[in-house]
């Protein structure tokens, strides 16, 4: 499944990439995230509930930061567990445009896969969720940083 869509973000790209690579807002912005402790400047590790449908399941698992492209591109995997709920894994390729002096264009393409119980509950909810849920993410942290520039 993949995913693709952009926000503009009131704050200058070199401060949306610095936030991208900040565990606390990231925490803020992830949907159902319970946890995110940074491992090292590229390794985090992450417990996160979601509810798909009917399945409500927590994840815990592992993102892998690539930040070799900023502070014009900036990329993310990770993989998780949700017991019997099942697991997922994927990842987002993320380009940061300036929009004017104090504004970026943030576009993203993410993908993913999923097994398991979750992956029974049809296409349709596991897109229209994911869309959901990436929108969640991305509004969110054009939130937090349209705060900050206030």
């Amino acid at each position: 499944m993949e995913l693709a869509d952009e926000v503009v973000i009131n704050a200058p790209k070199e401060k949306v990439f610095a936030a991208l690579n900040d565990p606390d807002v990231l925490k803020q912005c992830i949907p159902g995230c319970e946890e995110l402790v940074k491992i090292s400047d590229t390794e985090l590790e992450a417990k996160v509930v979601l509810k798909i449908g009917p399945v409500k399941a927590k994840f815990s698992g592992g993102v892998h930061l690539d930040t070799t492209g900023g502070p014009d591109a900036f990329s993310l995997a990770g993989q998780g567990n949700g017991g019997a709920a099942g697991h997922a894994k994927g990842g987002a390729d993320v380009e940061l445009i300036d929009d004017g002096p104090d504004a970026t264009i943030l576009r993203y393409q993410a993908k993913a896969d999923i097994g398991g119980k979750i992956a029974q509950l049809g296409s349709r909810l596991i897109q229209s969720t994911s869309k959901k849920l990436s929108a969640q993410f991305f509004n969110s942290f054009a939130d937090v940083l349209n705060a900050d520039s206030d």
